[in-house]
């Protein structure tokens, strides 16, 4: 599996404690091998954000999508309270 990082996703990755940094380095190997592996406890979400994924990293959030069978783009990392007001 091929994983993408947007430019957005970088900038808020680098916003985020350290420790949400080292656990998110740390699950990006689960994901590179399978986008719903449980240790990621993907979710499907629905409403304006209906064809995305999220994973959980600590109290942030994950979201990304599946562009092909092989790749995956991460979009946003954000806190939990804050990260379902995503706009695409």
């Amino acid at each position: 599996m091929r994983v993408i990082y947007d430019q957005k996703f970088l900038k808020e990755l680098e916003k985020t404690p350290s420790e949400v940094q080292n656990k998110a380095d740390a699950l990006l190997e689960p994901l590179k091998d399978e986008p719903f592996h449980p240790l990621l406890h993907t979710k499907k979400l629905k409403g304006p954000l209906y064809g995305l994924y999220s994973f959980r990293v600590l109290e942030y959030r994950v979201i990304f999508e599946v562009e092909k069978p092989d790749v995956v783009r991460l979009l946003a990392i954000r806190h939990r309270k804050d990260v379902y007001k995503y706009k695409r």
